[in-house]
């Protein structure tokens, strides 16, 4: 010990001798080996796939096979499934990755990546003062996922979420309307900040989903600020207006051109790039089957069942038929529109064949996802021009906000249209003329088959077709369709439509802030804030 002593003495002196400064006495200490700067680029690509890939930057198979579908498609009502543990949604039942799916994925992925994008483009980053454009579509995409997060749950982690790197592992709780406030501020600001003059820094490569288009990125931030708005119209009008102004005078979608896609692929693997959805459905991979339900399909039907005069168009749209679905390839049974025909939702097999009156083969019974419409390989859908139509025609029938030109029924119609004929993406023959269009607004016209905000209702749940948690957010704000709940014996609810999720165990075991700031009491019937 005493030599070893002797060396570092001498050996100091030595440095001190030689003149060494403090930038070499730093860089010793450098491991030449570590990573000391990120690419930002790259990380905000990983955020964009992460809202809707099958892969390990942000694996959303996990969230859309357990929760997406597994709880919102069939609470909601428009798929059907005859089992029990992996469609919890369907008939009211506790599953512990239901839960757990969207609060694990999004804070440790999604929002992971977001996080580091905007700590290296902010203050003291490496990256300070460049990519804004990218920094401000970042905000964007993390008022997205936050507002996904807590109309799940109600109140979660948001001041100081993320915030490990500096000491905070144990998040405090925000509420609801707090969160709500700072989400519509930064989507306010975000658009504001996003300007072509401000360089490109590498934005229009790494953006795979606009291709660096501000004009779009704007587009999208007011149109979900509108959204968001009208989620807390009954809850804060004053608010829910203010901020309905702002995204008409910003500038919201305006056809299906503005529609966001996240662009998929096949590759390179099966766990890579490939659209989440899709992989929850494959038969031979997710297991999730694909059948509507009858709810879903009788709507489509329109009022009368032995007539395919008054259906809607989108029935042989939403489905492939009746037949077998295996390795991609659908075998009909019957693709005629008037044998269609959804599976009831809170029936098991036993009770299926109860009211069949003989033993069910759902594969030769019941109408199936239409399966050019899953595909590894196909887009995913965030938002679309149909959505935004539908809420400027509930605004100006509820007189949230001022200044939107146009009437309720020329939004509601163009609504209706714009949600028809957004399909082409997933596959070119998925073309609603207009002809077709017309004919079904001339069958049903506005606030006359039935009142006019029912009717919008209706069509913003069909609307959202594989967005089923948003189909499921807006039943919830307003009460349409009018759904019949199940009573599926030994069901969690009493037979009521469940309205928020439960958090993950290990969030109520791990966090001390739950306790005093989670939204109680953590079950089922327990309605969010804006859920008024």
């Amino acid at each position: 010990m005493k030599d070893f002593k002797k060396y570092i003495k001498y050996g100091l002196a030595a440095v001190l001798i030689t003149g060494c400064d403090t930038q070499e006495l730093h860089d010793l200490n450098i491991n030449p080996q570590a990573l000391n700067q990120v690419d930002l680029n790259f990380i905000f690509t990983s955020a964009e796939l992460g809202i809707a890939s099958n892969g390990s930057s942000g694996d959303n198979r996990y969230i859309d096979w357990r929760t997406n579908i597994g709880w919102c498609a069939y609470a909601i009502q428009q798929l059907g499934n005859a089992s029990g543990g992996i469609a919890p949604g369907d008939k009211y039942t506790v599953n512990l990755e239901t839960n757990a799916a969207p609060f694990e994925f999004t804070y440790n992925d999604q929002l992971k990546n977001i996080a580091e994008v905007l700590k290296q483009s902010g203050p003291g980053g490496f990256a300070e003062g460049k990519y804004v454009n990218m920094r401000n579509a970042a905000r964007i995409l993390r008022v997205f996922s936050f507002a996904r997060l807590t109309d799940f749950y109600g109140s979660v982690p948001y001041t100081e979420a993320n915030k490990g790197t500096e000491g905070i592992f144990f998040p405090k709780y925000d509420t609801q309307d707090v969160i709500y406030a700072d989400l519509l501020k930064e989507l306010d600001e975000a658009a504001a900040a996003m300007n072509t003059s401000n360089g490109d820094e590498g934005f229009s490569d790494a953006d795979f989903i606009y291709k660096g288009d501000i004009t779009k990125w704007k587009r999208f931030s007011y149109s979900l600020m509108l959204r968001l708005a009208m989620r807390i119209s009954n809850v804060d009008a004053a608010k829910a207006a203010t901020y309905v102004n702002k995204a008409v005078a910003g500038g919201v979608f305006t056809s299906n051109a503005d529609n966001m896609w996240v662009p998929l692929a096949d590759g390179p693997s099966e766990w890579v790039n490939q659209n989440g959805i899709s992989r929850a459905f494959d038969p031979g991979d997710g297991g999730q089957p694909a059948f509507l339900s009858a709810t879903l399909v009788n709507f489509l039907k329109g009022a009368n069942a032995n007539s395919a005069a008054d259906d809607d168009p989108r029935l042989m749209i939403l489905s492939s038929g009746i037949g077998d679905w295996a390795g991609g390839v659908f075998t009909p049974v019957s693709v005629d529109p008037l044998k269609q025909k959804g599976l009831p939702n809170g029936y098991d097999q036993a009770m299926l064949d109860q009211l069949e009156g003989k033993p069910v083969i759902a594969s030769k019974t019941y109408s199936r996802i239409n399966v050019k419409m899953l595909q590894d390989s196909d887009p995913y859908i965030i938002m679309n021009y149909g959505e935004v139509e539908l809420l400027l025609a509930e605004a100006i029938e509820r007189k949230i906000g001022s200044g939107i030109s146009g009437t309720a029924k020329s939004h509601y119609e163009a609504g209706v249209k714009a949600s028809m004929q957004m399909y082409t993406p997933y596959d070119a023959s998925l073309t609603v003329p207009d002809a077709a269009v017309t004919a079904y607004l001339t069958t049903y016209p506005y606030g006359t088959a039935k009142p006019a905000l029912e009717m919008i209702g209706e069509q913003m749940w069909i609307n959202k077709f594989f967005n089923w948690w948003e189909a499921w957010n807006d039943w919830r704000r307003t009460g349409f369709p009018k759904l019949t709940p199940t009573n599926y014996p030994g069901n969690v609810t009493n037979g009521t439509i469940p309205v928020r999720l439960k958090y993950p165990t290990s969030e109520v075991a791990g966090n001390p802030n739950y306790q005093t700031g989670a939204t109680l009491p953590d079950d089922f019937t327990t309605k969010v804030w804006w859920d008024k």
